[in-house]
């Protein structure tokens, strides 16, 4: 389940004492802002509109120090109640090396069961902060507008983005050839980052730095008014490392308007949700506000009000508690498909490395037989293999399709063009290489030379010049989605009336595109090779839904 909450978490070079002053000047303005009443924010509970009420308590002491701030607002019986936390905390732990953490949580608590939470947008005391307290993320400052990168500028960028210390992924975005840089970024980035304020380090590279860029990042480059996302513990020296920091492409960008703006942020809303937290944050105490005690009315008016206060506070807990074992669940399902995945890995690889392997003693022995009778020049002369031209986005894929004689894409072409907007360096070559596969396999199935389904064809030496791992080849699903209806359903694609009279089949065998990102795509085909001579493509796209997902 993606995160619906809202967290921000940076430092400052304030000391507690300042930060805590800026922190409050911010929310008084903000509470303002929104038309409450902000006096007398005191240790306790203060209602500062019908609908909202402020908590704060602090303390102080030999762990350091911390002050919390928590608004709790309901507007009605059936909207749920919206909960704003913001935490000023100085642990004085060595590794903060003087620094002060704040932390800023939004989340939605639906009034009942039944309904789904909210999901929370960046909030304006966000804003305000990030412009008032100079906050940072290991090297790198945290503010609401992008940093222009110039030439001189590169150097500290990849060190910035090399930073062990780093929690934020950092957004690029370039400027297209001929664009003015200014307003480029006007119309066109700073829109698109307006769901990222505090989730990230954003950036725009000017055009005269992108050469020297891409070349420190020869394997993470970015450019062409596209939009690259860097995640913590970036490799520059590791290809396959670059499958990690998804690219939206200057299409996407440029005309997708708010669903832009929403893909980009989906992966630093991930990571905010999902990043432990700081020791220094992970030290501070459980939320126990009490309510706050009143010099006017009789001891029974007091206990009264005390009992509909804690009775609230209760009601509160309660439902905290059931966020929490919500979140709890969906962090086991996260658990489980890791562990799923890490399992095809080591399935996939093992099953490379006895190709691999079955590769080099075949290589050996044709040598042997070739120096056997004198053929020296042959036997290591390197092979010519033949030359594939790949395409250069899914765009281009689909139009391509029409090499493939053998193929037919019956699918959703706007699903499979929206892969351009995160797709990750590998993507394409599989996607294409799965297509020859299935094309070959398809014409032989027409010639009828074929023994079993295209996993069995994979496994075999019939499948020459146009190979594809069969570890990325499912040919069914579990039988939980297979009896699952709305799982089901989603796999029911279109095919021809002619191959089914309802128009569409059970595309249950799928090619594995791509792994370790939270799209995953997948390809899923329908042979029909001994009967149309076909195979139907019904989907390329991210992954469809499971019952881990």
């Amino acid at each position: 389940m993606e995160p619906r909450g809202y967290r921000m978490v940076v430092s400052s070079d304030l000391n507690y004492v300042e930060a805590c002053a800026v922190a409050e000047r911010q929310l008084i303005a903000w509470l303002r802002d929104k038309s409450y009443d902000p006096s007398g924010l005191d240790e306790g509970r203060t209602e500062v509109a019908p609908h909202a009420v402020l908590d704060r308590d602090s303390a102080s002491g030999r762990n350091g120090a911390y002050s919390r701030w928590r608004m709790r607002e309901t507007l009605n019986a059936t909207s749920g109640t919206w909960q704003s936390t913001l935490v000023v905390r100085d642990a004085g732990l060595p590794e903060d090396k003087g620094r002060t953490w704040l932390q800023v949580d939004i989340e939605h608590q639906p009034a009942d069961d039944k309904q789904f939470p909210t999901k929370a947008n960046t909030p304006k005391l966000v804003r305000l902060l990030l412009d008032s307290l100079e906050a940072r993320d290991g090297q790198a400052d945290v503010a609401t507008a992008p940093a222009f990168i110039e030439p001189q500028d590169v150097s500290d960028l990849i060190e910035e983005l090399c930073d062990a210390e780093r929690r934020l992924p950092v957004v690029i975005a370039t400027v297209p050839f001929g664009k003015s840089v200014d307003d480029w970024s006007r119309t066109v980035v700073e829109p698109l980052y307006r769901n990222l304020h505090g989730l990230a380090v954003l950036y725009v590279l000017t055009p005269d730095a992108v050469g020297k860029f891409n070349k420190a990042l020869e394997y993470h480059p970015v450019f062409g008014g596209g939009i690259r996302t860097y995640v913590p513990g970036l490799d520059p020296a590791w290809k396959p490392d670059a499958q990690r920091h998804p690219v939206m492409s200057r299409r996407t960008a440029e005309s997708s308007g708010h669903r832009a703006s929403a893909i980009l942020a989906t992966l630093p809303q991930r990571l905010s949700a999902r990043s432990a937290l700081p020791t220094a944050l992970l030290s501070v105490p459980r939320h126990r506000t009490r309510p706050r005690p009143k010099s006017d009315g009789t001891d029974i008016a007091q206990l009264h009000a005390d009992n509909a206060t804690l009775t609230t506070m209760l009601d509160e807990a309660e439902r905290a508690e059931a966020l929490r074992v919500d979140e709890i669940n969906d962090l086991y399902a996260e658990a489980a498909k890791s562990e799923r995945t890490s399992d095809e890995l080591r399935g996939e690889n093992e099953e490379l490395y006895d190709k691999y392997q079955e590769s080099q003693r075949l290589i050996a022995h044709l040598r042997e037989k070739l120096n056997s009778v004198g053929e020296f020049t042959a036997a290591y002369t390197p092979a010519e293999s033949p030359s594939i031209d790949y395409p250069t986005s899914f765009a281009e894929l689909l139009e391509r399709l029409t090499e493939l004689s053998h193929l037919s894409f019956t699918g959703n072409r706007k699903i499979t063009q929206g892969l351009d907007s995160q797709s990750v360096d590998n993507w394409l070559s599989v996607a294409w290489d799965g297509l020859l596969a299935l094309n070959h396999f398809a014409g032989a199935s027409v010639k009828g030379i074929v023994g079993g389904d295209f996993l069995s064809w994979c496994k075999s030496d019939a499948s020459g010049a146009f190979p594809f791992p069969a570890a990325k080849v499912a040919m069914r699903e579990s039988d939980a989605v297979a009896r699952n209806g709305k799982l089901r359903s989603e796999r029911m694609l279109p095919v021809p009336v002619a191959v089914e009279p309802s128009g569409k089949a059970f595309m249950q065998a799928h090619l594995q595109i791509g792994r370790g990102n939270t799209v995953a795509p997948r390809l899923h085909f329908y042979e029909d090779g001994t009967r149309s001579g076909k195979v139907y493509i019904g989907y390329l796209g991210p992954h469809l839904r499971n019952t881990l997902t």
